[in-house]
């Protein structure tokens, strides 16, 4: 009979689900064929954007910026990207907070306006991300892409918008059964051509109506449409490729990802990507005291007024055990 002690060593330790989903990502095939529909999408998503912000830029020159089409584009920058980072990351993809249904469908149609993709897609991205993070199976490393000047600048790219025109891995739906389950969420995540059209159409409308011009309309659709995809676009997709090669790493995680300050704060507290990494499941980002994190802000504002609970924050005992 083998001793207790040596039994113990030479038992199997039991797996972490961290381990049984990478397994699982590794056993499956190769890379599902992105059609051709799908690239011409992509493409338009990525250039329509900037052709957007150029054309906006040249009918302001000489006339003067309006406040009006400011306010725009900044509300609908501000609206749209607290849709992706507390509805599409933090609530969806993480589950740091709890809320009710129509408070999910609300941060599911905000987020749906950033135009980043159907809800279920950019979950199941998100979370296989974290499953594979900077490893052969992560969806958007920047380190995969060999050394030297243009291994480096290949895989910023990629990062940053290259992986969008790229197969994806399949299996990704089995990651993103508990949303699947919901009748709502279903219905939020396939309305998505919708929710895009609305993004532009409120925009046009206001700077219509502020205006009563064709010209207030036009350049309403072009700032808070157009222009704010362009900017929600880039900023959120460096977190991707700018977080993940330039910051600190103040915890211990097992990737590249980093604190960058700027996009701590353009980013609405996303940018404090080690921290994330660190504690996936935290509602709060901005784990020092001077690290601006606006969603966190509207998570507790949410939570005084009722509408959120069950908001997880590592405790200072975890901070301290992670810390580097």
């Amino acid at each position: 009979m083998m001793p207790p002690a040596l039994a113990a060593v030479t038992q199997p330790r039991p797996k972490t689900q961290h381990q049984d989903d990478l397994e699982q990502v590794q056993a499956e095939p190769a890379h599902e064929k992105v059609s051709l529909t799908m690239q011409i999408a992509n493409l338009i998503t990525v250039v329509l954007p900037f052709a957007g912000l150029v054309t906006a830029m040249a009918l302001t020159w000489g006339r003067g910026f309006s406040w009006i089409h400011l306010g725009l584009l900044v509300g609908m920058y501000i609206v749209t990207v607290l849709g992706v980072t507390v509805g599409f990351h933090r609530l969806f993809t993480h589950k740091a907070f709890e809320t009710s249904a129509p408070v999910k469908a609300i941060l599911a149609f905000f987020g749906s306006m950033a135009i980043e993709g159907p809800l279920f897609k950019w979950v199941a991205m998100h979370r296989r991300h974290h499953q594979c993070s900077d490893g052969e199976n992560d969806p958007h490393s920047p380190h995969l892409h060999g050394h030297g000047f243009v291994g480096f600048f290949s895989g910023l790219w990629f990062a940053h918008c290259g992986w969008i025109f790229r197969p994806h891995a399949p299996g990704l739906q089995k990651s993103i059964n508990d949303l699947v389950a919901s009748p709502m969420l279903r219905r939020m995540s396939s309305l998505f051509p919708l929710w895009a059209l609305v993004s532009l159409l409120i925009p046009t409308v206001l700077g219509g109506l502020f205006t009563m011009t064709w010209m207030g309309a036009l350049l309403g659709f072009l700032w808070g449409g157009l222009a704010r995809v362009f900017l929600v676009h880039h900023v959120t997709w460096s977190i991707n490729s700018v977080c993940h090669i330039w910051g600190g790493r103040p915890y211990r995680s097992q990737d590249e990802s980093r604190n960058n300050v700027v996009f701590g704060v353009l980013a609405l507290g996303e940018g404090w990507h080690n921290n994330h990494h660190a504690f996936p499941t935290s509602a709060k980002h901005g784990l020092a005291w001077w690290q601006v994190d606006v969603s966190y802000i509207v998570i507790r504002t949410m939570e005084f007024f009722g509408l959120v609970w069950k908001v997880r924050v590592p405790a200072a005992s975890a901070l301290a055990a992670k810390r580097r």
